[in-house]
């Protein structure tokens, strides 16, 4: 009985400070052409146990390679977020991360048959309808809490991006193009309930945002082996003044779509903690120097550091 109260105690506390640990109630699926590979692959998303974060498994490669979805396994960050481990590799990994994390996922086994994650539309929008249509499970274990205590800034030239002490968690992002059709753009979001969850507004105000490019440097990418599965089906695409497939779905998609991909790379640091991250002109490289930094005041969890 003593054990139960005790249980039950740490769960309140829990669900007052930070909530607790969530897993997937089943599993989710998807088939599509990963954006640099131009590879299909077929991803399956399965509950994990409590504690054992976010994480891919190589289906196709002998032993079944895990790979973490960690700041460790950082491998490349060219035009999006590559991780490794030994010979295993998974490519374009943060619109998924993003809506794992959005949507209060914090263990998941993700099974993948290639390379890179496959892009879909562009966007988190049908990986969060997935996680919606099946659920998610309380782990009754509490998510670990914590705050940036100091602030922290990492920059390039005029790029950069932060990490601000603040009471909640708040996302503002700045882009600025040479492009009429996109130009100068912000915007800032914070999660309506704490640490990111379903009722977050996540899966409205973000996740649909689709990735952008700019039509001048299609070939120019193609030539370097990168966006083969790139489509007019899967990417916004500029051409200076106006779009080549409207019509957006936000005004200021491209921005959004950056906030989304700066979700995504700051879950490679485990639980998102509590600050206000500010960026301008930032970029895969930025973002993950940024978690990089963050690990060195994160405190310890179930023995991990």
């Amino acid at each position: 009985m003593e054990s139960a109260i005790r249980s039950q105690a740490a769960s309140a506390i829990a669900d007052a400070v930070g909530g607790v640990q969530n897993t997937l109630a089943g599993e989710i699926s998807a088939r599509g052409v990963g954006l640099h590979s131009g590879l299909e692959v077929q991803v399956r998303v399965l509950p994990a146990p409590v504690d054992r974060g976010r994480y891919f498994v190589r289906v196709d490669l002998p032993g079944r390679p895990e790979v973490e979805a960690s700041i460790a396994a950082v491998s490349q960050t060219q035009l999006s977020t590559e991780l490794s481990q030994g010979a295993a590799q998974v490519r374009t990994v943060e619109h998924l991360l993003a809506a794992l994390a959005g949507m209060g996922v914090d263990n998941a086994r993700i099974e993948l048959n290639g390379p890179e994650v496959p892009l879909l539309d562009g966007s988190a929008g049908e990986w969060v309808a997935a996680i919606g249509q099946v659920g998610t499970v309380s782990q009754a274990v509490p998510r670990p809490v914590w705050s940036v205590l100091e602030p922290i800034w990492i920059q390039e030239g005029d790029a950069f991006v932060a990490a601000l002490p603040a009471p909640t968690t708040r996302f503002t992002y700045g882009i600025d193009f040479d492009q009429p059709a996109i130009g100068n753009q912000w915007h800032s979001w914070a999660p309506t309930q704490g640490y990111l969850s379903p009722m977050s507004g996540f899966a409205v105000e973000i996740a649909p945002a689709r990735t952008f490019g700019l039509a001048h440097q299609v070939e120019y990418l193609r030539a370097r082996g990168l966006i083969k599965g790139g489509s007019l089906e899967n990417a916004l695409v500029c051409d200076g003044d106006s779009w080549l497939n409207p019509p957006l779905r936000f005004a200021n998609e491209p921005v959004r779509h950056k906030l989304l991909d700066l979700v995504g790379d700051l879950s490679l640091v485990g639980t998102i903690p509590t600050a206000h991250f500010l960026a301008y002109k930032a970029s895969h490289q930025l973002h993950t120097q940024l978690v990089r930094s963050l690990i060195v005041g994160r405190p310890c969890h179930a023995g991990l550091c």
